[in-house]
């Protein structure tokens, strides 16, 4: 016979105990890492048994104070041991965010976009940075699970394997919605920008300039949706153009935009990685960068050689009138509107809506003059 889910066999316990007598009304029962702890299950599953005994009118959760058994036919009010009022109880929605970072040319937009997407539906949000890293991310959602969040927005992790603690959520029905870079062939939602679209327009837009020996340009992230859809849309563009991709003279070992401890290391290191380039492959016109602080760093290598003139750079995201930055041709991701779906999405999952969305927002190619 197939044995139950585990939460579903917390539950069982529970409306038994309080269907017998064990807990009664007023009383409060075991919490989510009491439960946890007891059965020894992580606190999604105990989480999930207490939203199902909350559902059905069994008990009323209450936060920071605990979940307290529903006196029958009064599930307005419960009294709590020791109390001499009653409380009554009122929904309070928590999020998790947890954003790579806000860095050089995406980010910051996204993240005000959240919030106050949050004030409107008076959810309240909890942040945390990853920095890039997994570990911080697996502790920003071990401790959003501790504070109690009801779901969470993930910017994931560049990262070689999809990070388990996500798996996990994903598994037992925890509600998440990811932005930015999507978990390709894992069923959750998503919201995020079409990046192979969006380079192949880009790659078009220097194709239609005349340019023809264009090198791609990116981080050493193999295994990153984002970037490898937008070496993906390129790869198209080139191939409908009738231009056969000769990826020897690409770059895609560059290491400064990526999150660490040790940058003015990586930049010394990306910079002359870029001169040798460079220098071995004269023929190249072009560069389409996967990364605005990619195209800075191209910018400055060329500036510095005097070469500036003579070739184009087009990127991805870029910082709009800021003093001193540089403004390249690039495609702008609707940042407010992404961040904006993704609270609302996060509402429908946590709202019971079980259907996973790919939402693609539309970008915009915004043409400037090379610095």
């Amino acid at each position: 016979m197939k044995q139950s889910p585990l939460y579903e066999q917390i539950y069982m316990d529970i409306f038994n105990a309080i269907t017998n007598g064990k807990y009664k009304p007023g009383e409060r029962i075991p919490s989510e890492k009491e439960l946890a702890e007891k059965y020894g299950v992580s606190r999604i599953t105990s989480k999930k048994a207490l939203e199902m005994l909350a559902e059905e009118g069994k008990i009323v959760r209450m936060a920071g104070k605990g979940s307290f058994v529903i006196e029958p036919d009064k599930e307005e009010a419960v009294i709590e041991k020791n109390h001499s009022t009653d409380m009554v109880s009122e929904k309070i929605n928590l999020i998790g965010v947890i954003l790579e970072g806000f860095g050089t040319g995406f980010g910051t937009l996204l993240l005000n976009s959240i919030e106050r997407e949050c004030r409107r539906k008076k959810v309240t949000m909890a942040l945390r940075c990853s920095d890039g890293s997994i570990e911080n991310e697996s502790r920003a959602i071990e401790d959003f699970l501790k504070l109690g969040v009801e779901g969470m927005i993930i910017m994931c992790s560049q990262n070689e394997n999809y990070n388990p603690k996500i798996l996990q959520m994903v598994v037992e029905h925890f509600p998440v919605v990811t932005v930015d870079r999507q978990m390709k062939k894992i069923p959750v939602s998503h919201v995020g920008t079409d990046n192979i679209a969006a380079a192949r327009e880009l790659t078009k837009y220097l194709l239609d300039k005349g340019y023809r020996r264009i090198c791609f340009v990116r981080p050493d992230a193999d295994e990153t949706s984002t970037l490898k859809d937008r070496q993906k849309g390129f790869m198209s563009a080139m191939n409908e153009a009738g231009i056969i991709t000769d990826n020897s003279n690409w770059i895609t070992d560059l290491r400064a935009t990526l999150p660490s401890k040790h940058f003015d290391e990586l930049l010394e290191e990306d910079m002359e990685k870029l001169f040798c380039h460079i220098k071995k492959y004269p023929e190249i016109e072009a560069f389409l960068a996967a990364e605005y602080g990619i195209a800075l760093m191209l910018h400055k290598c060329l500036l510095e050689k005097g070469l500036e003139k003579k070739y184009s750079i087009v990127c991805f995201d870029c910082v709009d009138t800021i003093i001193d930055q540089c403004t390249f041709t690039h495609v702008k991701q609707d940042e407010e509107k992404i961040g904006q779906l993704a609270v609302n999405t996060l509402i429908e999952v946590m709202n019971g809506d079980k259907s996973n969305k790919t939402i693609l927002v539309p970008y915009q190619i915004i043409e400037q003059e090379n610095p």
